[in-house]
């Protein structure tokens, strides 16, 4: 297909993916879910694409262009359905309900409970996503400090932090990392080698806020809560799955997708077999419903995942991602426009960002496509609005954690990011 970026349709594209972004970051003044406008302009740009590809005497590239898209799409999708449907499973197994009670229950100062949950954050985030640990992180912060409003501020910004670097250094803690992963532009454990650049990323920032975390100790939290029957089980079988998906992706060279699916099939005998058990006890607290829990798929993430491929893979096809290669990594080169991508994620989102990036596909080594999903990840913490993890904190901690509290630490933060980037560029240099 030609290069259409500078004809009618091309700068029609643009302006519909403009004004669909626009919509996307009013979501909370609006009260519109983000994927109603990306559906939207999606389903517009590919109209627009089937229209040039007629005219150009080529109507099938565009059913091909689309029949690709829709292949990339379909493995994340399933990916990302049944870790998200475990993780529901894991939350209504009460499994961070124990965890959060037992951490609220223990005597420690502000200080130290600023550090064990910046912790939690960091290690769960590398198997969560950003989002679920945030929640469940953050939730124990409400609970132990709810009355002090400057620890509630800063843990906030600290579990953010924590969060989006933890996940930067595993292929499942990031969505932008599964996409770079099931892209086979890096193999599994090659992600690991973000670890010390991600750790620097965080502890960096929180050992300059630890220093204004108020001294003293919470007031006693005597909350106690039981995992229900079968909790382990499904935290054993989530490991078997993801041992799964590597195994399938690195000695079957299956995609990772599938072996996620096997994975669902552990879950759903697992099911089963509380259901059994159930009927045998007559304890409906014991019953596991799994398709209730995939019911529970937050599908409008899901959804503005979708519109995000479509649009941005319609924008490539029509050759504005070409250009903007040309522009930034020609023109720049790697190292500057990968970390100058992390700093724009904090404004827009990181999913767009990564697909662009790998639309594009620039001829880089797996140093610099290292340096992206480190950037890519990290990045959306120099801002609260940059994240799922800091959006959901917001709403959590509403009138505690807000945009400009956490904009009063964005300096510490951008060292942290200007620290890991830089440790990350020393060790593979």
């Amino acid at each position: 297909m030609p290069d259409l970026a500078t004809t009618g349709f091309g700068i029609a594209a643009l302006v519909i993916f403009v004004t669909a972004y626009a919509f996307v970051v009013m979501e909370e003044s609006l009260d519109m879910r983000k994927s109603h406008p990306v559906l939207v302009a999606a389903g517009l740009i590919w109209a627009l694409i089937g229209l040039a590809a007629a005219r150009s005497g080529r109507p099938d590239v565009a059913g091909e262009q689309a029949s690709h898209l829709f292949g990339e799409f379909g493995e994340l999708f399933l990916f990302l359905l049944v870790a998200v449907t475990y993780v529901n499973c894991l939350e209504e197994r009460r499994v961070f309900d124990v965890l959060r009670a037992k951490m609220s229950a223990q005597r420690m100062s502000y200080r130290t409970v600023f550090w064990l949950t910046g912790l939690a954050a960091f290690f769960l985030s590398s198997v969560l996503d950003n989002l679920t640990t945030a929640l469940v992180i953050g939730a124990v912060v409400l609970a132990i400090g709810r009355a002090n409003r400057s620890f509630v501020a800063l843990a906030c910004i600290n579990i953010v932090v924590a969060a989006n670097a933890g996940g930067a250094f595993c292929p499942f803690g990031d969505i932008t990392t599964l996409m770079v992963w099931q892209k086979g532009k890096l193999e599994f454990f090659e992600f690991f080698r973000l670890f010390l650049p991600a750790l620097v990323n965080w502890v960096v920032p929180a050992a300059i806020m630890s220093m204004a975390v108020p001294s003293g100790t919470p007031p006693e939290n005597s909350e106690y809560e039981r995992m229900k029957a079968g909790a382990r089980g499904v935290m054993v079988l989530f490991a078997l799955t993801i041992v799964t998906a590597v195994s399938f992706r690195n000695f079957l060279g299956l995609p990772p997708a599938l072996g996620m699916m096997l994975g669902l099939g552990y879950l759903q005998v697992w099911s089963y077999h509380l259901q059994q058990k159930s009927k045998r006890r007559a304890d409906t607290d014991m019953l596991l419903n799994s398709f209730k829990e995939i019911s529970r798929v937050e599908w409008d993430t899901m959804l503005f995942f979708f519109g995000i491929i479509f649009a941005v893979g319609g924008l490539g096809v029509l050759g504005h991602l070409t250009l903007a290669s040309q522009w930034l990594y020609a023109g720049f080169g790697p190292t500057i426009a990968n970390v100058a991508v992390g700093v724009l994620s904090a404004v827009v989102d990181n999913i767009p960002l990564m697909f662009a990036v790998l639309t594009m596909d620039p001829q880089m080594g797996s140093e610099q496509w290292l340096l992206i999903a480190l950037t890519a990840g990290v990045g959306g913490s120099l801002l609260s609005i940059g994240s799922a993890a800091g959006v959901a904190l917001m709403g959590l901690a509403r009138g505690q954690y807000t945009f400009s509290s956490h904009l009063k630490w964005t300096w510490a933060v951008a060292l942290g990011y200007a620290a890991s980037t830089a440790l990350h560029l020393l060790l593979v240099g």
